[in-house]
C-alpha cells in the first residue's frame, strides 16, 4: 500500500506545473492530461473482469502491470508535445489504475479480519503519499520538473519486484463468463429507486467536477503565487485525512450521514473561497486552511458516502453498488471535471497569467451550488452506525 500510492503521489499532484510552467501546455491540455486517469477508471472494470479475476493470479499481474507502468511513464517524462504526451499518458494510466483494485484484491485476500484489519493496511497508502510529496517537493524542489514522472518510474519497479513476494492470490472468478453488467456494478441500478440514493448519485457526480480543479491546479496555483514547497505544505492535506478519518465512525454516530455528508460538501466550497482570497502575504493562513480541509472534504463526503452505499445495497449487490459508484465518481465525473476545469483556466489566462481567484470562484460555486441542492432533496431513511 506504501508503494501503491507513494507511486501516484510522486507524479500526480506536480504535473500540473510541469505541464503548465515548463511545457507551456494549455489549462485545456493539462485538464485533458489528468484525465487520462478518469479514461483507465471506465475501462478498468472491464479489464479486471476479463482478464484479471479470470486468468491471472493477482500479485503476478500486479508485478506486471507495475514493469509495463514502469516503462511507460519513463517514457512519457521524455515527451515534450501534447500530442505525443496525452496518448502515452492514457496507455500508462491504464497500467497503474487496474492496481488500486489488485492491491485492494490481494489484502482482502490474505487478512483475518478486514474490517478491523484493512483500514491499518489502507493507512500504509495515504503514508505513501506524504512521503513521495515530502520528497518532491522538500528535499528535490523538483515541482516544475520531470523528475517527479521518473521517481514514480522507480516506485513501480520496486514494487513490481515486491509484488513477485507477496503470497500467492488466485483470480476470485476463475471459469466464470465475463458479464458487462456485473463489472460495471448494474445490478446496483435498482438502488435508483430510492429517491434518496438517486440524489446522492447525482450528487456525487455533480461535486467530482468542481473537486476536479484541485488535483488538477493547485499544485500549479501554488507555485505561481510563490507559496513556499507546494508539493510539500500539499501533503498537509493527506495528514489532516487520517485525522479525519478517526474521526469520521465518531461524527456519525453523533449527528448522522447526512449532515456529515454535507458538512463535506460544504467543505469542498470553502476550500475553493480560501484558495481564491489567499495570498503569500496576510492571506497565507488561507492557503492552509484550503490545504488543510483535504481530510474533511474527502473523509466526509467520499468515505461517507461509501459507507452509505454499503448500508444501502445489502450484502447482495454491495460489491455491484460500490462498482457503480466507481464508475459514477472517479470515472465519469472526474472526465468531464477535467474538461471543465481546463476550460475555466484558458477562460481566465492572458499572456501566460492566471487570474486565480476568477478560476477559484467557479469550483467555489459548483460546490456550494450542489451543496445546497443536496441539503434539500437527500433524505436518507437510515443513518449507518459503524460497528
Amino acid at each position: 500500500m506504501f508503494l501503491q500510492y507513494f507511486i501516484w503521489g510522486a507524479w500526480f499532484v506536480t504535473m500540473g506545473t510541469y505541464l503548465g510552467s515548463t511545457l507551456h501546455f494549455s489549462g485545456r491540455e493539462v485538464g485533458l492530461a489528468y484525465g487520462a486517469t478518469a479514461i483507465a477508471a471506465l475501462v478498468s472494470p472491464f479489464f479486471m473482469g476479463i482478464v484479471a479475476d479470470r486468468f491471472f493470479a493477482s500479485e503476478k499481474l500486479l508485478a506486471i502491470l507495475h514493469f509495463a507502468g514502469a516503462a511507460v511513464m519513463w517514457y512519457v517524462s521524455t515527451l515534450t508535445t501534447f500530442g505525443v504526451f496525452y496518448p502515452a499518458l492514457i496507455v500508462y494510466a491504464l497500467c497503474y489504475m487496474p492496481t488500486l483494485s489488485l492491491t485492494n484484491a490481494v489484502a482482502f485476500h490474505h487478512v483475518q479480519d478486514p474490517a478491523r484489519d484493512f483500514p491499518l493496511i489502507r493507512v500504509l497508502g495515504t503514508i505513501g503519499w506524504i512521503v513521495a510529496g515530502i520528497i518532491v517537493g522538500k528535499v528535490l524542489h523538483a515541482d516544475a520538473l520531470a523528475l517527479p514522472m521518473r521517481l514514480a518510474a522507480v516506485g513501480s519497479v520496486a514494487l513490481g519486484v515486491f509484488s513477485l513476494a507477496l503470497p500467492h492470490t488466485p483470480p476470485k472468478a476463475a471459469g466464470a463468463p465475463f458479464s458487462a453488467r456485473d463489472a460495471l456494478g448494474l445490478d446496483a441500478l435498482q438502488l435508483l429507486r430510492e429517491p434518496a440514493f438517486l440524489v446522492f448519485v447525482a450528487g456525487s457526480f455533480l461535486l467530482c467536477i468542481p473537486l476536479q480543479f484541485y488535483y488538477t491546479f493547485t499544485n500549479l496555483f501554488l507555485n505561481e503565487i510563490g507559496a513556499p514547497e507546494p508539493a510539500f505544505i500539499q501533503t498537509f492535506g493527506q495528514m489532516s485525512e487520517i485525522v479525519f478519518m478517526i474521526l469520521l465512525p465518531i461524527a456519525l454516530r453523533r449527528f448522522g450521514i447526512k449532515v456529515i455528508m454535507l458538512v463535506g460538501m460544504l467543505a469542498w466550497g470553502l476550500r475553493y473561497l480560501a484558495f481564491g482570497y489567499g495570498n503569500v502575504g496576510a492571506g497565507m493562513w488561507l492557503i492552509y486552511a484550503g490545504i488543510l480541509l483535504h481530510g474533511v472534504c474527502y473523509d466526509f463526503f467520499f468515505v461517507s458516502g461509501q459507507i452509505y452505499t454499503d448500508e444501502q445495497a445489502g450484502p447482495r449487490v454491495r460489491a455491484a453498488a460500490q462498482g457503480f459508484i466507481n464508475f459514477v465518481t472517479n470515472g465519469l465525473g472526474y472526465f468531464v471535471g477535467a474538461f471543465v476545469s481546463g476550460a475555466v483556466v484558458d477562460k481566465f489566462t492572458a499572456q501566460g497569467a492566471h487570474d486565480w481567484h476568477a478560476i477559484w470562484l467557479y469550483p467555489a460555486i459548483g460546490a456550494l451550488a450542489v451543496f445546497v441542492v443536496f441539503a434539500l432533496l437527500f433524505r436518507p431513511r437510515r443513518a449507518p452506525v459503524p460497528g
